[in-house]
């Protein structure tokens, strides 16, 4: 999309932005096939957390003004984070007590 590749521009410099938007978004896919496999997926949400965290950080202090809500994108990147954080270490515990 046209407003993350701005974003990565006014974060990054425009010299390189469309190659590294794409490789953002390659990244992004390989992530989806990570968390589809299941493989070692404590990881794989402590990853989402950190990268989500840090993007959203970073973009909260850089660029607010190109972000679909604003600022308040942080609370949604928050929001998600949580859910991230229960699905994996408190619904899969609950669940698995549940079935012992």
């Amino acid at each position: 999309m046209p407003r993350h590749q701005q974003i990565v521009e006014q974060i990054l410099g425009d010299q390189h932005s469309r190659t590294l938007t794409i490789l953002i978004g390659i990244a992004e896919v390989l992530m989806a096939i990570w968390v589809l496999t299941r493989f070692k997926s404590k990881l794989n949400a402590v990853v989402q957390m950190l990268v989500i965290g840090a993007m959203n950080i970073l973009e909260f202090q850089l660029v607010p003004h190109l972000l679909f809500w604003g600022k308040m994108n942080i609370v949604f990147a928050l929001v998600f984070i949580a859910l991230i954080y229960f699905n994996e270490f408190k619904l899969k515990k609950y669940k698995s007590a549940r079935l012992s």
